[in-house]
């Protein structure tokens, strides 16, 4: 399928100024002359060098945001905002039953009372380079076959770090691939590691509408929060956190806008989306559709009932689970809409035309003409099928899904830290610590048996683990005494009590046993797909590689791989059911949605944001154009996971948002990015300065945001 944004030819480009580039996830290092030619056509008003060149570049302002998700620097003292539901699980981690930071908002009033976060950091993008060519002259003088790339991948990403932490000791390097592995990228990294919470308003607000509204428009979440990175006061660099630390003063930060947008703007987002699958045949789609998004629904709708049953029961569980919740229904839906997308816009018929003109294009000039080939593709995923529905199964079964389970495997796969004289294995051990603040036993005790009953039920016996015998024999069948037994049994849920490795009791251990299990039934399920696997890696591979050829005359991006790119388009708005569906929301919907509670708790908000929302003058806030408090807007940017917390620029470069969703009605735009129906939906930063101001009184932030 040539994609609809793409341009005739980039002889012809520069006279169809009517083509909307509102499709593609550009690299900023080799943005395409062509591309920033249509951007410039479209109300872009930055030099070339302006995006990525130099230390005053828009990239470096923005930042990968603790590996999951994008964010800004805003200000000349480290200020990054970012989306609410990035920062859910900082916001979690802190709050308790008496300081419910979660429900009540958190307000930092001074340096001193901003909140250090355990395992989260930002990133800057210092340099990125193509070293295909390198590589592949090493491969050839040193006769590395293909097969063994990962290898040699490893290692001159070794060598090329130590090269960069000689310029900087706080810099990193990794090695990716772009375009299925038809080409390498070496990109340089920054990470400051002292990332401190400094502002989150309630989740009433940040998470408005919860999974009623997810994916959805027309939307209302003001879904934002607000961090500071701390840098070595000496060196304004990375350090470790510690109290001497102070504000990090970056090179680059964005010029927060108050001007607004109307219909038919030019609009930008740069970040971290994390995956896409454009190039990916139609045997691909097939399989992610039957035999991972249905399975990834099935499974978290089973878990997720539970969840919520006791969250609701209880402030204290509420609290623990409030993230985990999140993480798993985000994607649930997402599997649902995605697959609805895949038969409704026929998405598998279209890859099917597409490579019915590959074929075509391989006849007529042999390129790549007896390697690619097509019906074998097909005849390789249909042989991986029942095993990768099963094994998708079992990872959305075991893997994140208790506590129980995930101490089996961490300790079956030597994740914990091994304790004891290192000459005496008979006395070394491993001692799990005191976590229960992080989960609930009746919660998750009440999951792992329902989950290990609908496991059993979907897949074939083949793939059912040995342990299930025990369920069988020793408990009738019955899940749930089984899973009583392993949590009273099992040295594993007894925090702070130390399990020998080496004794003959370890691999008695109902809850090792269970662990070696399930590691012995995933190694199988390996071992039944890998030989496939490979096969089909090198022939996705040469697919992507003949379409890049049979279009070399249109620029091309790779697909997403969570490292920093640009996309670009206009504000606006597309049919929603055969009517318009408008490019923002006000106030007054908000209020009208927050008035529905007793009907979707998920619209509740407290009196304090009823007052707020219920205002007829909300300057300087209220945008010159409609008159209207807007609170979030549509643009047809590109969009995925990974994507939350980009920011939204103007053509100037200013900042005018912060883009958190997609829209419900292309969720297939992974695979297929359809021009009429994908809108990135983005909050309005005039909403976010409004919350800080108004419901904060958070003059310190204003003052330093300046925006203009």
């Amino acid at each position: 399928m040539k994609k609809l944004f793409l341009f005739l030819s980039v002889v012809t480009m520069f006279s169809v100024q009517q083509a909307k580039a509102d499709e593609g996830m550009w690299t900023m290092y080799n943005l395409p002359y062509a591309v920033y030619e249509q951007m410039k056509a479209e109300g872009f008003d930055m030099p070339y060098d302006a995006l990525y060149q130099g230390e005053g570049a828009l990239k470096g302002c923005v930042v990968n945001f603790s590996g999951y998700c994008s964010g800004v620097v805003v200000s000349p003292d480290g200020l990054v905002f970012t989306n609410h539901h990035c920062g859910f699980e900082s916001i979690r981690s802190h709050s308790t039953v008496e300081h419910d930071y979660m429900l009540n908002g958190f307000i930092a009033k001074s340096y001193e009372e901003e909140l250090p976060n355990e395992n989260m950091y930002v990133s800057f993008m210092i340099d990125q380079r193509d070293i295909t060519d390198q590589l592949q002259a090493i491969a050839a003088k040193n006769g590395i076959a293909d097969n063994a790339w990962d290898s040699l991948i490893d290692s001159v990403q070794t060598a090329m770090n130590d090269s960069v932490k000689n310029i900087d000791k706080t810099y990193h390097l990794e090695i990716d691939a772009f375009y299925e592995g038809n080409k390498y990228y070496a990109t340089t990294y920054q990470m400051f590691t002292d990332l401190r919470l400094v502002f989150a308003i309630p989740k009433s607000m940040g998470k408005f509408g919860g999974e009623t509204d997810n994916w959805m428009w027309p939307r209302q979440t003001c879904d934002f929060s607000v961090f500071r990175i701390y840098a070595d006061p000496e060196t304004n660099g990375p350090a470790a956190y510690s109290e001497k630390n102070v504000p990090y003063h970056p090179k680059r930060y964005a010029q927060v806008s108050m001007q607004g947008y109307k219909e038919g703007d030019f609009a930008m987002t740069v970040g971290y989306p994390g995956s896409t699958s454009r190039y990916l045949s139609s045997y691909g789609i097939q399989e992610m559709r039957d035999a991972e998004n249905s399975v990834r629904a099935q499974v978290r709708g089973v878990k997720q009932e539970i969840m919520k049953r006791h969250m609701d029961a209880s402030e204290a569980v509420r609290i623990k689970y409030d993230s985990k919740y999140a993480q798993s229904s985000n994607y649930w839906k997402n599997s649902i809409g995605m697959n609805k997308c895949i038969d409704s816009v026929g998405i598998v018929q279209l890859k099917q035309q597409h490579e019915a003109r590959i074929r075509a294009y391989q006849d007529s000039t042999r390129f790549l003409k007896g390697k690619l080939d097509l019906d074998e593709l097909g005849k390789l995923y249909k042989s991986r099928f029942e095993a990768t529905r099963a094994m998708n199964y079992f990872f959305e079964t075991f893997y994140r899904s208790n506590e129980l389970v995930t101490r089996a495997l961490k300790i079956n796969t030597q994740q914990v830290e091994v304790q004891g004289p290192a000459d005496n294995p008979k006395k070394q051990y491993c001692v799990f610590k005191d976590n229960s603040n992080e989960w609930d036993a009746p919660l998750d005790k009440e999951v792992l048996a329902a989950l290990l009953k609908n496991y059993r039920d979907n897949v074939p016996a083949e793939y059912v683990p040995d342990f299930y015998n025990i369920i069988d024999q020793k408990f009738k069948g019955n899940y749930k005494k089984y899973v009583d037994y392993l949590y009273k049994k099992s040295v594993l849920m007894k925090s702070g009590k130390k399990l020998y490795f080496n004794k003959k009791g370890f691999e008695k251990d109902p809850g090792v046993d269970m662990g070696i299990d399930l590691m012995s039934q995933i190694a199988l399920m390996y071992i039944s797909v890998n030989e496939a696997s490979e096969k089909i890696t090198e022939q996705e591979k040469m697919l992507c590689a003949a379409k890049l050829r049979m279009e070399e005359d249109m620029p091309h991006y790779s697909d997403a791989n969570f490292t920093m790119r640009l996309s670009y388009g206009q504000v606006g708005g597309y049919l929603l059911n055969g009517s318009p569906s408008g490019y923002y929301t006000t106030a007054e919907s908000l209020l009208a949605k927050m008035k529905r509670s007793n009907e979707n708790e998920e619209y509740f908000a407290e009196p304090v944001m009823h007052d707020l929302f219920s205002k007829t003058n909300y300057e300087p806030y209220t945008d010159k154009t409609t008159g209207k408090m807007q609170l979030c807007f549509l643009t047809n940017n590109d969009i995925t996971g990974g994507n939350s917390g980009s920011p939204m620029f103007n053509g100037k470069g200013e900042l005018i948002g912060l883009a958190f969703d997609g829209n419900w009605d292309s969720l297939s735009s992974d695979i297929f990015f359809d021009t009429k129906l994908a809108r990135c939906i983005g909050v309005d930063i005039r909403f976010v300065l409004y919350m800080i101001d108004r419901w904060g009184h958070s003059d310190r932030l204003m003052r330093e945001i300046n925006a203009k």
